[in-house]
């Protein structure tokens, strides 16, 4: 590590399983902390995502090496680089890939990364809007792009996502409803239905209706639905959608398991697309980003957020792993 590029020790938050235990906190790490990388990023901004609070935990499985500093996204300015692409002090984003599980990521004031994670910062866009979209809204950008390029309209109907309040269903709720969309919203908080609102749910189903088990196929509601929940809601959207329609699935906050039948596919010609924003290729995830600055721009960008620098993130952290979070959480690294 170029001792220019990064001061003799900076801040993260670090994770640990020592032989005593499962340790987590704030503290001051050697430049050396840092693995060997192409491009160094002055770190300013960051997210708190529901893996990041599985990260964050003994049981969460999510981290695959110790000591890890989590944080599956960042954004910030260039301090050091031996990629081409890119040069000192340029503008990027980084997110997915091993970031934050298997490679030191956003939750510190430096990051050490390859080159071919990196994102240039669209113009339109500061690093703090980057981070209020964030990999739950890039995740939810992914999803709506996947129902519209398959063809949903909004004269096809109404659009469920489920998990409303969270960072993927709130911003996929807002960007269908900017493009014209009838869009409800599923949520456990009955409190948070004006907030939903403001966002552009015009209805709502509580998580219970969606999480009772009903017959293989029931009535066609639905034109298209976004899911971050998984488990507990899946399987109703699977054998409520309409005929030809399609269900992006992107999380699995109630857990992994898929109880269905073959009957949606097979008799309705329904599909289930799969979102992995972690691995989407670096040119494609480049275009989306592009889009998230222009025509996919969310709706009140920067506004709604809940903000926190490195002190207070170990609240956050367990909050959003709860599920007590609204919409998104910024990390303040010096932005």
């Amino acid at each position: 590590m170029d001792p220019m590029a990064v001061p003799t020790e900076f801040r993260a938050f670090v994770v640990d399983k020592p032989e005593s235990g499962f340790v987590r906190g704030v503290r001051d790490v050697p430049a050396a902390f840092l693995p060997d990388g192409d491009v160094v990023v002055r770190v300013e901004w960051s997210s708190v995502n529901f893996k990041d609070g599985l990260a964050a935990t003994a049981d969460g499985r999510v981290a695959r090496t110790y000591p890890l500093i989590p944080g599956i996204d960042l954004a910030g300015t260039v301090v050091l680089s031996r990629d081409p692409d890119f040069a000192h002090g340029d503008r990027v984003i980084v997110h997915g890939y091993d970031l934050g599980t298997n490679h030191h990521g956003g939750f510190a004031e430096y990051a050490s990364v390859p080159g071919g994670w990196v994102v240039p910062l669209p113009g339109g866009l500061s690093a703090r809007e980057a981070m209020a979209i964030g990999t739950a809204g890039f995740t939810a950008a992914m999803s709506v792009q996947a129902l519209i390029g398959r063809g949903l309209e909004p004269a096809d109907g109404p659009v469920l996502v489920t998990g409303g309040t969270g960072g993927v269903g709130s911003t996929a709720i807002s960007l269908l409803a900017d493009r014209g969309f009838e869009v409800w919203a599923s949520t456990g908080k009955p409190d948070q239905h004006p907030w939903l609102e403001e966002h552009g749910a015009v209805g709502f189903l509580t998580r219970e209706e969606c999480a009772i088990p009903g017959r293989p196929l029931e009535g066609e509601r639905w034109a298209g639905a976004v899911d971050s929940v998984g488990q507990a809601t899946l399987p109703y959207i699977l054998r409520t959608l309409k005929r030809g329609s399609a269900v992006a699935a992107c999380g699995n906050a109630s857990g992994s398991n898929l109880e269905t039948t073959v009957f949606p596919f097979i008799l309705r010609g329904v599909s289930l697309l799969g979102m992995d924003s972690a691995y989407l290729p670096i040119e494609a995830r480049r275009q989306l980003w592009g889009r998230l600055a222009t025509d996919l721009r969310p709706r009140s960008l920067g506004e709604r957020l809940t903000e926190v620098d490195l002190d207070g993130l170990e609240g956050a952290l367990d909050a959003v792993r709860a599920g007590e979070a609204r919409g998104r959480w910024l990390v303040n690294l010096g932005g």
